[in-house]
């Protein structure tokens, strides 16, 4: 139970940290958040990871259109599709070496698409 002390300010200290370690998290795991009657969310991975930013890329220069409307974006982004790309070569400098054959042929593809588009894209 947590302890209760009285400072002498006058406000109460309350310790919690030996009831949280009884209670267990009332806080749902990602897969367990109701989802509007959707299927629970896919687990997240590298792969998962990667491609969800390269998707978004690929929306910033108005190749695929938003996963609900499925309308294009009036007008490229090129800021915001360069600063996705960037990050993207920021996690292949930050895993080099750390990764499995399939991850790194996957981002190594994925960053040389993502530039094609890119230098293809007017302003």
């Amino acid at each position: 139970m947590a302890e209760k002390e009285k400072s002498e300010r006058g406000f109460t200290i309350i310790d919690r940290r030996s009831s949280a370690a009884e209670e267990p998290s009332s806080d749902p795991s990602p897969d367990e958040r109701p989802g509007e009657g959707k299927s629970p969310l896919p687990r997240v991975d590298f792969a998962s990871f990667v491609l969800s930013l390269g998707t978004s890329a690929l929306y910033h220069l108005g190749l695929i259109g938003d996963p609900q409307t499925g309308k294009l974006v009036a007008k490229p982004d090129r800021v915001l599709a360069r600063q996705t790309i960037d990050t993207l070569v920021m996690l292949e400098t930050k895993t080099r070496g750390n990764l499995d054959p399939e991850e790194t042929k996957l981002l190594d593809g994925l960053l040389y698409e993502l530039r094609m588009h890119y230098v293809e894209i007017r302003e």
